[in-house]
């Protein structure tokens, strides 16, 4: 029960954006897994998640590997905003153009914040790809990007 347990505790984690032991805990319930308070709260320490910046100014739940190479909010700011260079938006599709040699740092940094609305991101040089669920997402992923530009 418990390995399971941890198993789809590690599935959500990298799935979603869990900012509470409650939103955990919910999560769980929404996958038949019934838990107390109690339980997500040894489970996270069993399986040693922290707490690191989301793209809302909060914080979410993470594996220790997850730290990556963006520890807080400002650096990840700091590479958005020397990079960017332009956004344009194609029907789920939105281009991204950096600087030279930029790009894959960026979609890195995207990818980092794991918005729900991006299926995915793909880099080259000096441009990204971010593909977005749905052509109604484009404006709120083009205004989460703009914040940090």
């Amino acid at each position: 029960m418990k390995v399971s347990r941890h198993e789809k505790i590690k599935e959500i984690i990298e799935a979603q954006v869990i900012e509470t032991q409650d939103d955990l805990a919910k999560a769980l319930r929404n996958s038949g897994i019934d838990v107390t308070q109690a339980t997500v709260s040894r489970d996270i320490k069993e399986l040693m998640l922290i707490k690191i910046p989301n793209a809302f100014g909060g914080y979410r739940y993470a594996f220790p590997k997850e730290q990556g190479m963006y520890l807080s909010q400002g650096r990840l700011e700091r590479t958005f905003q020397d990079s960017i260079v332009s956004l344009a938006v194609s029907e789920n599709l939105l281009v991204v153009r950096t600087l030279p040699g930029t790009a894959q740092a960026v979609a890195y940094g995207i990818d980092y914040l794991k918005w729900p609305e991006v299926l995915g991101t793909v880099a080259g040089d000096d441009t990204i790809f971010i593909c977005v669920d749905k052509r109604e997402n484009m404006k709120l992923v083009s205004e989460k990007l703009n914040v940090h530009i």
